[in-house]
């Protein structure tokens, strides 16, 4: 099943099922005029989708801008990618699987090193540590986003965000954290 939600299938499956019935018994010639519990039933499938996308536009966006951070702390500090390189990929991967596979990821091409502000807008710590530190909040908060999503999303969307979100905070540990260990 797709993530459209189960809500959303019962509805328009039950619209289904009304409509082929009212057909059934209607004896009226030419075309017959969508009853009040089709016309709702159809209100609330797009409601659900609506709500739906917008929780995915939400989830997409606090991982493009996570991305992007992973992006500006990159540029600005190359002696840092071996550490970092492989959490922005992860990053990256979580951004597609929410639903961005139809853009090209913004950090693809190589970035500039004197770029030292990314798409979020906030400038990099010129210390190395406190940008690793600035990393692992920004991944916590994309993390703390993503949870608080978990209630209103369709259960298979849900465990996706449950996975980015532990992600997201495994990633903070190894910032900061795991550099102890």
């Amino acid at each position: 099943m797709t993530t459209t939600g189960r809500r959303a299938v019962l509805v328009a499956g039950a619209s289904a099922a009304a409509a082929a019935l009212a057909g059934c018994t209607s004896g009226a010639g030419g075309p017959r005029r969508p009853s009040a519990a089709e016309e709702a039933a159809a209100r609330e499938a797009e409601r659900v989708a609506r709500a739906e996308a917008a929780l995915r536009r939400r989830a997409v966006t606090a991982s493009r801008t996570l991305l992007a951070r992973y992006d500006a702390a990159l540029a600005a500090h190359p002696a840092l990618h071996a550490r970092v390189a492989p959490l922005r990929a992860s990053v990256a991967a979580h951004a597609r699987a929410l639903g961005e596979g139809d853009r090209p990821d913004p950090g693809s091409s190589t970035a500039t090193p004197g770029a030292a502000t990314g798409a979020a807008g906030a400038a990099v710590p010129a210390d190395p540590g406190a940008a690793l530190r600035e990393l692992a909040a920004a991944a916590r908060a994309a993390s703390d986003a993503h949870t608080a999503e978990l209630l209103a999303a369709p259960p298979e969307y849900a465990r996706l965000l449950a996975s980015v979100a532990a992600a997201g905070a495994a990633h903070a540990y190894l910032l900061t954290e795991g550099a102890r260990a």
